[in-house]
């Protein structure tokens, strides 16, 4: 590199370890890869790569065309080489791929490594948090509205299926719909056109669907709360990601990742990880995946005392209220007997009042999925 510095460098071994790893980030490779790897994963790092080069075929440096970087899914384990082997058959097709998993696992990043792998990579990639649309906005933000249509419309908008017409529709959430905007949803992927409301002129779209949930989706269908047809629309390959207590050495690799990230974005020196440190972290169950992880590394990396991130430097704050939610529940119960049904009333409001109103974060705070919350907030009436 001291010769050719604009030279992108990538490190492939057969006996890298994290610390190896790191090390060659610091003296400037570009990424690294342990043997023996997929072949789309090494396609991957090397277009992240050549775009830092500045360079194509050793002419002036110019900006690189499209994204700056495809989407690299990191990780060593069983579980993850099987993700990436299935996304590098499925991406080239025009198959609909159905996501599943816990929160936090990454489910957004493999849908976006589908559509950089397919034919339709160099149009849009469109994304909507369908839950977290009402019943009214539900139409409107999937296909769009006229001027007029509705109060506050006071001019036209495309939705976004017309938006990712060429290229890919990404749904999340979408095992937390109600049956009304199921049955919109399927309509529109049966005729592959839609009608935006206020309009009364359907509108061909042309999108690949990728959707997620973390929601047991075969579960709500056997009990008639998702429709099984539109199952069958979304999952022509299903992909499972894998939760990150079950990936082994990669919750260090993505540490080591994430604190690179973040010391060089807040322009710190990359910190070294204790024995110690690595352990905890690995003893950690997670219950917020990935998420959790990368949330906790840039409080050490931000926070932390010293070039050697300690153990004291982690705090896993999830895990602790929850705990402390559930010591304070069996404290009420021993100090003042209430009916079970009033305690878990009381529980799931005082979450609720913790995080502001924020369901996903009240959820995961009380170790529930979002659609089971929903069902106790019916249940008690909340």
């Amino acid at each position: 590199m001291e010769h050719a510095p604009t030279t992108a460098v990538v490190l492939i071994t057969a006996y890298g370890d994290v610390r190896t790893a790191v090390r060659a980030l610091k003296a400037g490779a570009t990424d690294f890869l342990l043997k023996p790897w997929h072949n789309e994963q090494l396609l991957q790092t090397l277009a992240a790569a050549l775009p830092k080069t500045g360079r194509k075929n050793g002419g002036s440096p110019k900006k690189a065309a499209g994204p700056a970087a495809a989407t690299v899914l990191l990780g060593e384990s069983a579980a993850m080489q099987e993700v990436r082997a299935i996304i590098e058959k499925v991406a080239p097709t025009e198959a609909n791929v159905l996501l599943l998993g816990e929160n936090g696992t990454g489910k957004e990043l493999v849908a976006k490594s589908l559509h950089e792998q397919s034919r339709r990579a160099a149009r849009a990639f469109v994304a909507a948090d369908v839950a977290a649309l009402s019943e009214g906005l539900f139409e409107s933000e999937l296909f769009g509205h006229t001027k007029g249509a509705f109060t506050d419309a006071q001019a036209s908008r495309v939705g976004r299926f017309e938006a990712a017409t060429g290229g890919t529709l990404f749904l999340d959430e979408i095992g937390n719909i109600g049956l009304p905007q199921q049955a919109k949803l399927l309509t529109a992927l049966q005729n592959r056109q839609v009608v935006p409301v206020g309009s009364n002129t359907p509108v061909p779209v042309d999108i690949r669907l990728l959707s997620a949930t973390n929601a047991p989706l075969h579960a709500l269908v056997a009990r008639g709360a998702f429709r099984q047809d539109l199952m069958y629309r979304l999952n022509t390959v299903e992909i499972t990601l894998p939760p990150l207590r079950e990936r082994g050495d990669d919750v260090l690799l993505l540490a080591q990742h994430f604190a690179q990230v973040y010391a060089i974005g807040n322009r710190q020196p990359v910190p070294e990880f204790s024995a110690a440190a690595l352990r905890k972290l690995q003893e950690h169950t997670w219950p917020g995946n990935v998420r959790e992880l990368q949330h906790a590394v840039e409080r050490a990396v931000i926070l932390g005392a010293g070039p050697v991130l300690l153990p004291t430097d982690f705090s896993f704050r999830n895990s602790e209220s929850a705990t402390a939610s559930a010591s304070a529940v069996a404290a009420t119960v021993a100090e003042q007997p209430l009916p079970l049904l009033e305690v878990e009333k009381a529980t799931i409001q005082k979450a609720i009042e913790r995080h502001q109103g924020n369901l996903t974060k009240a959820a995961k705070e009380l170790g529930l999925t979002r659609t089971a919350l929903y069902r106790r907030l019916d249940k008690h009436d909340i």
